[in-house]
């Protein structure tokens, strides 16, 4: 079966919903999900999305705080442009229906987080993520010209290198096959245009605050397909994650320590006054790096958030979501500190664009997580992520309308998915235990603090257990879960690549061998691109 597009669009969060109602009036769209459309990354967001609104706050300041975060790493011209989008960004999620948390007055309740020299994040209390999915979901449900296809996971991306059988410089993305996981039968996509809005990986790492989907899937079609990926050493692990024998990838947000809320060890010593002049709102990184090693240092399994100073109505008032499910858990931050330790959170890296979104791959475009544009760096600015979908989404879909108003390049034959002598498996325990193996691997070696022995040692593992999911690949039927574990697979060996590569320490990547910045030889990104 094939199904043709003007527009197909891999993912369903901020990025894939923003660009299919930004271009919908003008083509034929297909959005793909693997779950359901809310099934994202966005879905879990608290914080908020930064923009420079108030007469304190400048372009310059935010532009400052996003550099200092990306310790330099980051595009100074793409900071620049994304941050001046800013104001736009907000303007385009309130028509499409967000309603953004105000005051009494109906002023923007703007709160501060981690790395802020000003209050700019604009929040729906602290379910922001919720509140944008739900109205860009309703938004894109009454599009006529949007077909949405859930439960359908996408297998790898078709080229016309492919489709031929012979290298071609520039390549041109035609579509791609696409799982129906319903009813077990992988369809043929074809598109003129492609966009990747698949997110990020945290589901590579034992330990994560990401959503289940969060499996590096457009990472891994991209680098398949042949794009560069870039700064995949660049993992930010989110500091405060709920510590919770029950919890799972419940995140504490940002805007907690914003609003006050200090950090300290069991017995309650404050301590990150010790790692940086910030304290506690010292970037991600480094209060990351600052709880991994007081646990390690004393012992403990997690170090605890302290709010209680700030008083129950505060809390409750701005932080209904957190401390409704932190007391479904039987602690109650009202009156005690909540237990966390650092998960994985954010990529800061991912397949590498220009400016308006595109890869090197003609008519693939990659934007939200799964994109490296050069905004972040080696470090994200807290709630500069939902900001970076959005604008990359409209500058996206700006490119792809121009071009649609041109003849289109005929496409070759396209091959429907052959299973050849593929049969279904009888071990599914294999899958299970292949997954588990490299997450624990990638936890253990490649985590927060890291050294050139544990990098070597995660990469030979990841090499043998590619090898099994190869031969396994091949001879049976595919499904999501092995398709998701052929991905974390591939991302695991992508970021340990990146790691190995850069000889210093920057950012989220913290290496005992090269334990000081390096701006002489380093201060560039790691770009990888498959060999053939």
């Amino acid at each position: 079966m094939k199904i043709t597009s003007d527009f197909l669009i891999i993912g369903s969060g901020i990025a894939g919903l923003s660009f299919a109602l930004k271009v919908a009036a003008q083509g034929r769209v297909a959005l793909v999900t693997k779950r359901e459309l809310a099934d994202s990354a966005t879905n879990m967001a608290q914080g908020g999305i930064a923009s420079v609104f108030t007469p304190e706050d400048s372009f310059a300041k935010h532009i400052e705080d996003t550099m200092v975060a990306g310790v330099h790493l980051s595009h100074p011209e793409v900071v620049r442009m994304v941050i001046e989008s800013g104001p736009q960004a907000i303007q385009n999620l309130i028509d499409w229906g967000v309603e953004f948390t105000r005051k009494a007055d109906q002023s923007f309740d703007l709160h501060r987080e981690g790395g802020h020299s000003e209050r700019r994040i604009f929040h729906v209390q602290d379910v922001t993520g919720r509140e944008i999915e739900r109205a860009l979901i309703e938004a894109v449900r009454r599009h006529p010209n949007i077909q949405i296809f859930e439960n359908h996971i996408a297998v790898d991306l078709i080229t016309e290198a492919k489709a031929l059988h012979r290298r071609m410089n520039p390549n041109r993305c035609l579509g791609a096959y696409i799982l129906d996981i319903v009813n077990n039968e992988v369809l043929t996509f074809g598109a003129r245009f492609t966009i990747l809005a698949t997110g990020g990986c945290g589901k590579v790492y034992r330990y994560t605050c990401n959503p289940d989907v969060a499996t590096g899937d457009g990472l891994a079609m991209a680098y398949r397909a042949g794009a560069a990926i870039a700064n995949m050493e660049f993992m930010q692990f989110h500091p405060t994650t709920l510590y919770h024998p029950h919890a799972k990838s419940f995140l504490i947000s940002e805007a907690v320590r914003g609003e006050g809320a200090i950090l300290r060890r069991k017995d309650g010593t404050a301590f990150m006054e010790n790692y940086h002049p910030l304290k506690d709102l010292a970037p991600r990184d480094i209060v990351a790096r600052a709880i991994d090693n007081e646990m390690k240092v004393h012992g403990d399994d997690c170090v605890f958030l302290d709010i209680t100073h700030k008083g129950a109505d505060f809390i409750r008032s701005h932080f209904p979501n957190i401390s409704e499910t932190c007391l479904s858990y039987g602690i109650d931050m009202t009156s005690e500190p909540i237990p966390v330790v650092p998960a994985a959170h954010y990529l800061c890296g991912g397949v590498q664009t220009d400016p308006w979104g595109e890869t090197c791959i003609l008519n693939l475009f990659a934007i939200g997580e799964v994109a490296c544009t050069g905004l972040h760096g080696a470090n994200r600015l807290a709630s500069n992520s939902l900001l970076e979908g959005v604008v990359y989404a409209e500058r996206a879909a700006k490119v792809c309308l121009e071009r649609l108003s041109e003849p289109a390049l005929p496409f070759p034959p396209i091959a429907a998915w052959d299973s050849g002598s593929a049969r279904n498996s009888d071990e599914e325990v294999v899958v299970a235990h292949n997954w588990d193996e490299i997450r624990l691997s990638m936890w253990n070696y490649v985590g927060i603090v890291r050294s050139t022995k544990r990098l070597v040692r995660a990469h030979r593992r990841i090499q043998m257990i590619q090898e099994e999911i190869a031969d396994y690949y091949w001879d049976f039927y595919i499904t999501s879960d092995l398709i998701e574990l052929r991905n974390i697979a591939t991302v695991a060996e992508l970021i340990i690549r990146c790691a190995l590569e850069r000889k210093e320490s920057r950012g989220l990547h913290y290496t005992i061998d090269f334990p000081e910045t390096d701006d002489i030889h380093w201060k560039k990104d790691t770009v990888i691109r498959k060999t053939y």
